[in-house]
């Protein structure tokens, strides 16, 4: 895991995040009215995004990470290479870096044994002052997935 300014990050580390930026304004979120994006990088360079989809009935609320993995999904994607993360409030900027809660990082490391890689996480504040990148195999050590159930994952590729 490493902190990193946003003028370090390479060409597509940005437009991924800046992606993941726009899209947050699309969130649903009347009962948090917090505005979440995320961006993923197929692993053939395309980009799909994502934001939070909120319920009254709070359970069936959908990430914003979920939402973009579920979009590529639809689209028959399914080999990710990075993930990037960025939220505010309604009312306020997020000072910290705003990461995947438990589900989304489990949802994320089964998409990384699919691709049979450990998918790259930006995760920024607001305004991009402060970034962490992470794999996924740092924000959920010791994971649990569909190998370990001896599922054969290819083809889903």
């Amino acid at each position: 895991m490493k902190e990193i300014k946003y003028n370090k990050l390479t060409a597509i580390q940005k437009k991924l995040l800046d992606a993941a930026d726009d899209t947050k304004e699309t969130a649903y979120n009347p009962y948090s009215h917090f505005f979440v994006g995320a961006a993923i990088l197929s692993n053939k360079g395309k980009i799909i995004t994502g934001s939070n989809y909120e319920n009254a009935a709070y359970g069936p609320t959908v990430c914003a990470e979920r939402s973009a993995i579920l979009a590529a999904n639809a689209l028959g994607i399914r080999c990710f290479e990075k993930v990037a993360v960025i939220a505010r409030g309604q009312d306020f900027d997020c000072k910290e870096v705003t990461a995947p809660c438990g589900v989304c990082r489990q949802t994320i490391f089964e998409c990384s044994q699919i691709a049979e890689k450990d998918i790259e996480i930006i995760m920024s504040n607001t305004k991009k002052t402060k970034i962490i990148i992470a794999k996924i195999s740092e924000l959920l050590p010791l994971a649990y997935g569909p190998k370990d159930l001896g599922i054969n994952v290819k083809k889903f590729k």
